[in-house]
């Protein structure tokens, strides 16, 4: 009887570790299909100062201190248009929504976590999911922690260069370049 349990353990433990070898085999096969894209497109960032069509609006802060983009400790509400050029008016490729938090003491970096929920034709429907630290650096760099729909499972980095800025306004025009793989 403790011979037959012993035969049927092995066997159990056999077939077990043969459909954990196949499982890992299927996983690793389907991570060959991973795609890579590349993408290039302008966010229009219409500031809360002296404009009632804002994108970025302040919602939160320090009692007793302004709440800026330099101020730390500000909250900001973004949903941004983006477009296929920098001209407003150019397709509409999708929305740029989410957060910016003024991070640091001196008021120089900005968290950023947000979605690019895609319109167009080609990725309707379908979200970037990007966080990181914006600095005031010519180029910033973000990671990319997750997507949807088309881009399901993505990871990669966007970077963001300022294409322009109206100083009087606060409102500016980035551009942002997508490097995604996804499945």
């Amino acid at each position: 009887m403790l011979m037959m349990a012993r035969s049927f353990l092995r066997k159990i433990l056999t077939n077990i570790f043969l459909v954990l070898v196949l499982t890992t085999a299927m996983y690793a096969a389907k991570a060959t299909n991973l795609k890579e894209t590349k993408l290039s497109f302008y966010l229009h960032d219409i500031s809360a100062l002296c404009n009632p069509n804002a994108t970025v609006i302040p919602v939160a802060g320090i009692a007793g201190k302004a709440w800026t983009f330099t101020q730390f400790g500000t909250i900001f509400v973004v949903d941004d248009n983006i477009t296929e050029t920098p001209n407003p008016k150019s397709p509409k490729v999708g929305q740029y929504q989410g957060l910016y938090v003024t991070a640091a003491l001196d008021g120089l970096d900005s968290f950023t976590t947000a979605s690019i929920v895609f319109i167009n034709k080609e990725y309707n429907g379908s979200t970037i999911q990007i966080q990181g630290i914006n600095n005031n650096a010519p180029v910033t760099e973000v990671a990319v922690v997750g997507g949807t729909g088309k881009f399901r499972f993505a990871r990669g980095y966007i970077t963001s260069k300022t294409y322009s800025l109206d100083i009087a306004t606060q409102n500016s025009v980035v551009q942002l370049n997508v490097m995604v793989q996804h499945y």
